[in-house]
């Protein structure tokens, strides 16, 4: 599974998240009917130019300019930051974040077998992806030459062969220094932006992947021209499924900062509301449905949270319980109907509203949280055993000393009492095994 990750120029704000929860959502999903699932989000730190039709500037180089320090400084800051974000919501960390700027070779490599095939064509300002020579280029998007005004934004390429044609690799302006660029065998430049995609995708991955996810802006030019290029490369089909998710809507109209909505996790964060309280907000519209971003809504999704935390908190849990299968069959089934995350989550309210026992109560809600992502967990009334928790103290000094072989040991002794151990970057998580 491959999804188009974030250009790294600016903070993520609350809709690019939308698309990066829709992710992280499938992803669940799968694992919970028992898939294995090799995930990539890539990072895009070069190549993006401010307008998808191959023409303006590269979103990077402007950042950097305006910032006052390199591309590469610009982009490691706001990984970081992305990153940070991403954990926050309890996202799960994909096989991979594969960063632009490690698959030069790779893209190189893509355009030079492109041109061997006859797909390509030599323009003054870069290479061409010829797209008269694929004949299902129109399929993702709907888009044909005919309904495509080129110019409406930009002035049109005079030296494309069609309006559609894309840009493989740009050349580097002759009187100015760009912070990223390369040599290549058509001259010094950078590769475009929808190659990059195809090549990380490919070498991280498989010719031929089995799902890839966007936003729905890429319907129409992004994902198109990956298929495209991929296609024409391989021979081979480039994606089984393509899941497009709806952009979120702030204030009823669209995100940007010259209309002071242009809202980041910290904003959430700084008016009082937790990560959660904006991943529960996000299920409360299916992904393809839209979905409107106020304060008032955050409100209500936070009211609705608590909630559901504290009844959570009051209920107790009894050794020999198990989960409910006819509700969590009931949940699966929401999953399975195209993601329907609203009528998920009804299933949990049903949950809390029946007359199961307690203790059934918060293990079905337990096994939901495995797709929801909510942290239920820490708000059951329920203490780890101390011998598991002493186990687990130990585990980790014999991590920390490099004893491995004991560490792993303890690991397994703790798994047949019935618990996970999760290791993090500095610390560990113990967990039931549900």
């Amino acid at each position: 599974m491959y999804t188009c990750g974030p250009t790294v120029y600016n903070y993520q704000h609350v809709g690019n998240f939308r698309t990066f929860f829709l992710s992280d959502i499938i992803v669940r999903t799968l694992e919970f009917n028992g898939y294995k699932v090799k995930h990539v989000i890539n990072l895009t730190d070069l190549g993006h130019l401010t307008d998808d039709s191959d023409a303006g500037d590269d979103k990077m180089e402007l950042a950097a300019e305006k910032e006052g320090r390199s591309a590469k400084e610009v982009a490691d800051f706001y990984i970081k930051e992305f990153l940070q974000d991403f954990e926050t919501l309890n996202m799960k960390k994909p096989f991979k974040f594969p960063r632009a700027t490690d698959y030069i070779k790779q893209m190189v490599d893509l355009v030079q077998l492109l041109e061997r095939k006859g797909f390509t064509y030599e323009t003054m300002d870069g290479i061409y992806f010829d797209t008269s020579k694929f004949e299902d280029y129109g399929k993702l998007s709907g888009l044909t030459e005919e309904n495509i005004k080129e110019g409406a934004r930009v002035e049109a390429n005079v030296d494309k062969k069609n309006s559609r044609d894309f840009a493989l690799w740009k050349f580097s302006p002759q009187d100015k220094k760009r912070w990223q660029e390369y040599d290549s065998p058509w001259g010094v430049g950078f590769p475009g932006w929808h190659l990059e995609c195809s090549a990380m995708a490919m070498s991280e991955l498989n010719d031929s992947i089995d799902i890839h996810v966007g936003g729905e802006d890429h319907k129409m030019i992004h994902h198109p021209n990956e298929r495209a290029q991929s296609e024409c490369a391989t021979g081979s089909k480039f994606a089984n499924y393509w899941v497009h998710g709806t952009h979120l809507q702030v204030d009823g109209g669209r995100m940007a900062k010259s209309l002071g909505n242009f809202y980041t996790l910290a904003d959430v964060e700084a008016k009082g509301f937790s990560a959660m309280d904006l991943r529960f907000f996000y299920m409360t519209a299916q992904y393809r449905s839209s979905l409107n971003f106020t304060w008032e809504s955050l409100q209500s999704a936070h009211n609705s949270l608590k909630k559901l935390y504290d009844l959570i908190s009051g209920y107790k849990e009894t050794d020999e319980a198990v989960p409910d299968e006819k509700s969590i069959e009931k949940f699966n089934l929401a999953l399975q109907t195209d993601l329907n995350l609203p009528k998920a989550i009804a299933v949990a309210w049903e949950v809390l509203k029946s007359d199961l026992d307690e203790s059934v109560k918060i293990l079905t809600l337990l096994k939901i949280d495995e797709v929801l992502g909510l942290g239920i967990e820490e708000y059951v009334g329920f203490q780890i055993p101390e011998k598991v928790q002493n186990l687990a103290k130990m585990r980790w000094a014999y991590r920390q000393q490099g004893i491995f072989d004991k560490a792993d040991h303890i690991r397994k002794e703790i798994a047949e009492m019935g618990f996970v151990v999760d290791d993090g970057k500095s610390d560990y998580k113990v967990r039931r095994n549900l």
